[in-house]
């Protein structure tokens, strides 16, 4: 880098907030994609808005591309490095500003954990319903740059439909600030979903007013075994229909992926004997424990009449709903079992999802006979995960995995990403799932929001 540019960042953020050459601690180079590391020419730290701001128009100014850091939890390789860019990383925009109990919001820096927004809402008796694996270490601007989704989307929707009002800076250093705390206002363009899920290539979120929800006093739990995936959209029908809203997750299970990961790793207990069918993980919240609990019961036991599940097992305590999730939580366990793996985050229409999860691992498995492949997700919202992995190979055949599964999203109308966004990884799959015309309009936005194109160079649009 030019060393006049690193003068004008230093005077900015201070000298200790820029880092250049080996002293860029090796994470920034990449995320959690585990594509090869590109490191940045230098780590930049603002610590505020206006920070970013002057950041942002210095290098509008010299024309240097950008590359927004959030807690680096992604796994398609929005965070890596663009060649040539600066890391800007927002670790030291932390903290919650204010949370409203009477308005239900809450103000917090886009570079705080998560988990850390999460207790702040519980502290207060509220809910911050954004939930995901990674919670401790991912933050709300990355939530919301990839609109995050995980396990609560079905009762309180993705991270889109938690925000009421964002802060913004634009790439020629504007803030864009339009903090609405209120659920109510028609007032124009909502440009608050310009940026969020366009992982950062149009604005860096610095801020935002996130919505809260009433904390439920307990949740219950459920696991069980469908005979087939007809029983599965079943038993969801059933479960809105009796529990309306209160149905907070619905997991479901392949018996490859329920099979694998109960076997061979031996700290998980089996909830349920393996069996034919599917594996459902039902998760109610519980606002009145003792009439939800009938409730819940009565729902389980009609199924089990109708033949609708064939086996289920209901949470006695905090620890039995909690080995109900580490089953379904074990993804962070397939490197171990499996070693290289490939991960799919595709989504469809809930009625055919059986049909293409059919079509998958048939397909696959005609193609390659020996292959793993894993498929778990939450069907309540449509979003399923496949693992694929090829065992007793020196590479994985990853390209080829790739154009099979992506050309099945294709035929079945799906989705190629369901909440972990396009980064680079997905980029020549882009057309799988949006249309010629909707990408060309994606293209005009990005032109008028960063005529030269800094903001995260390379990601999102081929």
């Amino acid at each position: 880098m030019a060393p006049a540019l690193l003068d004008e960042l230093r005077s900015i953020v201070g000298a200790d907030a820029v880092l250049t050459g080996p002293d860029i601690p090796r994470k920034h180079g990449s995320d959690w994609s585990k594509l090869p590391e590109i490191m940045p020419l230098a780590l930049v730290r603002p610590a505020s808005t206006q920070e970013v701001a002057a950041v942002m128009r210095v290098c509008s100014l010299k024309g240097q591309p950008v590359t927004p850091q959030g807690g680096l939890t992604g796994l398609v390789g929005g965070a890596r490095p663009s060649p040539g860019s600066i890391a800007l990383s927002l670790e030291r925009l932390v903290g919650v500003e204010a949370v409203d109990v009477a308005g239900s919001t809450m103000t917090v820096h886009a570079g705080t954990a998560l988990e850390v927004a999460q207790k702040a809402a519980d502290e207060v008796g509220l809910l911050l319903a954004l939930d995901i694996g990674s919670r401790g270490s991912c933050t709300i601007g990355g939530n919301l740059a990839t609109n995050a989704g995980g396990n609560r989307v079905l009762r309180y929707g993705m991270a889109r439909d938690l925000v009421l009002g964002l802060e913004v800076v634009l790439a020629d250093g504007t803030v864009l600030t339009s903090m609405n705390t209120m659920v109510k206002n028609n007032t124009g363009l909502d440009l608050k979903h310009l940026f969020v899920g366009t992982e950062g290539i149009l604005g860096i979120i610095t801020r935002a007013v996130l919505k809260l929800h009433p904390r439920p006093p307990g949740t219950l739990n459920a696991f069980c075994r469908c005979p087939d995936f007809a029983a599965v959209l079943r038993l969801l029908q059933a479960s809105r229909e009796r529990l309306a809203d209160s149905v907070s997750s619905f997991e479901v299970m392949w018996p490859s992926f329920y099979d694998l990961v109960t076997t061979r790793l031996l700290h998980l207990r089996q909830p349920l004997n393996p069996g034919p069918g599917l594996y459902v993980l039902l998760e109610v919240a519980a606002f009145d424990l003792d009439a939800d609990a009938a409730r819940f019961e009565a729902l389980l036991a009609a199924a089990l009449e109708s033949g609708t599940i064939a086996d289920a097992v209901i949470a006695k305590s905090q620890r039995e709903a909690a080995e109900f999730w580490a089953v379904r939580g074990a993804g962070s366990e397939y490197p171990r079992i499996l070693g290289e793996i490939n991960s799919f985050d595709i989504s469809f229409r809930r009625v055919v999802i059986g049909e293409v999860v059919d079509e998958l691992q048939r397909g696959l498995r005609v193609r390659w006979p020996s292959i793993h492949a894993l498929v778990y997700g939450h069907v309540g919202d449509g979003n399923i995960h496949l693992i694929v992995n090829l065992p007793d190979v020196e590479q994985q055949p990853k390209d080829e995995i790739s154009a099979f599964v992506y050309e099945v999203v294709r035929r079945w109308e799906g989705s190629i990403s369901g909440e972990h966004g396009i980064g680079t990884r997905k980029l020549e799959y882009l057309g799988n799932s949006r249309s010629p015309a909707e990408i060309e309009c994606m293209r005009r936005v990005k032109r008028a929001l960063d005529p030269l194109g800094l903001l995260n160079p390379g990601k999102v649009l081929p």
